[in-house]
């Protein structure tokens, strides 16, 4: 999975503060501070599709643009593929541990409590 660039990570924070598909024009409108063209939000939107970061659908003539996952799914799979890129998968995850704030921690925790039960 792909790190996004400053303009993309813009876009996806648009789309994942909505609830719902947005067009290129949405999109456009909510960056508005960014004085973007339009031919620019699209491009950007047709790559981050071609990545698979988002999914689109038809509506017309216009495409609808949404997260193909949450924000929390997009973040973890990076996590795992910087995982991937190290040859001690055991001092990473050490060095991250030691990183973390007490909440931080106490969420971790409570996470791998919950993997650790049976499922049912």
């Amino acid at each position: 999975m792909n790190r996004l660039g400053d303009l993309e990570r813009a876009v996806m924070n648009v789309l994942w503060q909505r609830n719902e598909p947005l067009t290129v024009r949405d999109v456009g409108r909510a960056l508005a501070d960014r004085d973007l063209a339009h031919t620019t939000v699209m491009t950007v939107l047709d790559r981050l599709a071609k990545k698979g970061v988002v999914a689109r659908d038809r509506e017309g003539r216009a495409w609808r643009y949404r997260p193909a996952a949450s924000r929390e799914n997009y973040v973890s799979e990076l996590m795992i593929d910087a995982l991937g890129e190290t040859g001690d998968r055991d001092a990473a995850l050490a060095a991250f541990v030691r990183s973390m704030n007490g909440s931080e921690a106490e969420a971790l925790r409570r996470a791998l409590e919950d993997f650790d039960e049976p499922r049912t």
